[in-house]
């Protein structure tokens, strides 16, 4: 039976003799990217020749628990004018993974009471020479939310 393994470390002169040893069926050493750049030429031909590759592996590590289908369901949905909860309760995922799926293009947080005009008409005033306190009178807005818009 022929044996793959993975190893972390580099891999020295020792190294390969230990694992040759513990594992004398060795057809295959798979190892990061960063560590195979590092090996010595020579132990490469060396493995080769015993019939052992050497080979870079990109991803190791936990499999992803949601796929393109999900991902693609999800970013529909929020097209559809469904809020990330509502996501969340229809597909039956955490919320924290239904912003993440999203590449965190959502804002977290409440939603802005007043819009992007009332925002730069509240600037606009602002800026002619209108206090904030005539614009909170004037549009009917809470003198801390005109503050609070001013500044955005």
């Amino acid at each position: 039976m022929e044996k793959e393994i993975h190893v972390e470390k580099l891999l020295s002169f020792r190294k390969i003799m230990e694992l040759l040893d513990q594992y004398p069926d060795l057809s295959k050493i798979t190892c990061p990217p960063s560590m195979y750049a590092r090996i010595s030429p020579k132990y490469l031909l060396a493995l080769n020749k015993l019939g052992v590759i050497v080979e870079p592996v990109e991803k190791r590590g936990r499999p992803k628990k949601y796929n393109e289908e999900d991902v693609h369901k999800i970013k529909d949905m929020l097209h559809e004018g469904k809020t990330p909860h509502e996501i969340a309760n229809t597909l039956d995922i955490p919320l924290k993974s239904v912003y993440y799926l999203n590449d965190y293009q959502l804002k977290r947080g409440r939603k802005s009471k007043y819009d992007d005009m009332t925002s730069k008409k509240v600037k606009k005033l602002y800026n002619d020479g209108l206090s904030a306190k005539e614009i909170s009178q004037d549009m009917a807005i809470p003198l801390r939310s005109v503050y609070s818009l001013i500044k955005r």
